[in-house]
């Protein structure tokens, strides 16, 4: 009989330690990628992926890699993992809960004397966030062979590029290092995040089981005017970047809140202007769009309407524009043989976990193009994330984690596993800087 009881207290304790590297405030969390705080990080990590019997690496990405063999190493292997990198205004569970959830699935393997059939790894992908170079999911990118032209060069709001960003970290970076894996390396890939929003709290539910992720579009909208006196040009002769953004941002929200479906989501969260003078018109405004939804034809129309609102506003107000699309994806669903899996074991538990779809991408976004996948979502309080009150229950967190180490177990120990991966389309990486 296997048990099914991971040490709770072990992974409480874990949570808690790393969330004191890059603390700020009561309970946030500020660890960006490749900074020394996610250095410091990847190192605790480490020293809990060996106490768990993991044989560690830090490759050339940044990536915090852990191996169990198992006894045939000629079976595809299992990978579990998720991210510890951080917004810079962030919470103690996003990534971590699952990261460290994936640790404890091995080291209560290896508390129960299990020595499963194939080859486990734990990967800690870095740079999931994409909040420092505005381009996110790097270390898994690299893993399956999806980084794009100029990556190292991408430029943080310091100045500082991703190449010297990671030199600094303690790596050296070498592109033809991508891909690691093939498709056909790997049985199943297992991630364990929160939520990240309020359905299962609505349901009153500790843990869901993931039914697929929607599709994002990443845009950067560059605008340009003509700089001038704030108090001498009149209103009808400016040329101004700022008012067309602001028209732009206010028409794209009211445009998804009216058109869109239950599951679309539209933001702009991030904007730059130049001068940035309280006294000049502004002359340049740059702004991302982040647009998805698990619906692509609805998403198609949506982007559509969007490029046209762009042109006729930056027509309106006499302005030059630019798009730049940075991420493309489309929707990716979880692999049935292994939400099969997932509910069997959910039964055994008693948990009544519902199905659900992740609005937020995640590590398993890129590696459902070259492996089959499942994800386990747990409550968090309100929906909250990317925010210092974002909050997980422990007690939802270790069911959360129990069901993981219950389809850990299912897939390790299972003779073959068969199933094929559709070949890598429908996502693109565009940078035209």
């Amino acid at each position: 009989m296997i048990l099914l009881t991971i040490n709770r207290k072990r992974l409480n304790l874990h949570l808690q330690e790393l969330a004191e590297i890059g603390k700020i405030g009561e309970t946030g969390v500020c660890r960006l990628a490749h900074s020394k705080e996610d250095r410091q990080g990847v190192d605790k990590v480490k020293e809990w992926m060996e106490e768990a019997g993991l044989t560690t690496k830090i490759d050339g990405f940044g990536n915090l890699i852990g191996r169990l063999e198992g006894k045939d190493n000629t079976k595809p292997i299992l990978i579990l993992g998720s991210h510890i990198d951080s917004q810079p205004y962030g919470g103690r569970f996003d990534g971590t809960a699952g990261a460290l959830g994936a640790i404890e699935v091995v080291h209560t393997m290896m508390d129960n004397g299990i020595i499963p059939e194939r080859t486990i790894e734990v990967i800690c992908f870095s740079d999931e966030e994409g909040s420092r170079f505005n381009k996110g999911i790097f270390g898994v990118r690299a893993l399956a062979g999806m980084l794009e032209e100029g990556e190292l060069e991408r430029k943080d709001k310091a100045g500082v590029t991703r190449r010297e960003a990671l030199k600094e970290f303690g790596v050296d970076t070498d592109l033809t290092q991508s891909p690691v894996y093939k498709k056909g390396d790997i049985a199943a890939f297992l991630e364990l995040h929160i939520e990240q929003g309020p359905v299962l709290e609505g349901k009153d539910k500790p843990v869901g089981i993931v039914s697929g992720i929607s599709g994002p579009i990443w845009l950067t909208v560059a605008l340009e005017g003509f700089a001038g006196h704030a108090g001498s040009v009149p209103m009808k002769m400016r040329q101004d970047a700022l008012v067309g953004a602001s028209e732009i941002i206010r028409k794209f929200d009211e445009l998804v809140k009216e058109e869109g479906t239950d599951t679309t989501v539209g933001t702009v969260g991030s904007m730059q202007v130049f001068p940035n003078s309280r006294n000049i018109i502004a002359e340049k405004v740059e702004f991302t769009i982040d647009l998805r939804d698990i619906d692509l034809e609805a998403r198609t129309k949506l982007e559509q309407k969007l490029y046209q609102l762009i042109e006729e506003t930056a027509s309106t107000y006499h302005l030059k524009y630019d798009i730049k699309e940075d991420t493309r994806s489309e929707p990716r669903y979880c692999a049935d043989w292994i939400k099969k899996v997932m509910k069997e074991e959910d039964e055994k538990l008693g948990f009544d976990s519902p199905t659900l779809m992740s609005g937020p991408f995640h590590d398993a976004l890129i590696m459902s193009y070259i492996s089959d996948y499942g994800m386990i979502f747990v409550r968090c309080e309100k929906g909250i994330s990317h925010n210092p009150l974002e909050f997980a229950e422990m007690d939802d967190i270790e069911k959360g984690v129990q069901l993981l180490y219950a389809t850990s177990i299912r897939i390790c120990q299972e003779q073959t596993v068969d199933h094929l991966v559709p070949d890598k389309v429908g996502y693109s990486i565009n940078d035209k800087n």
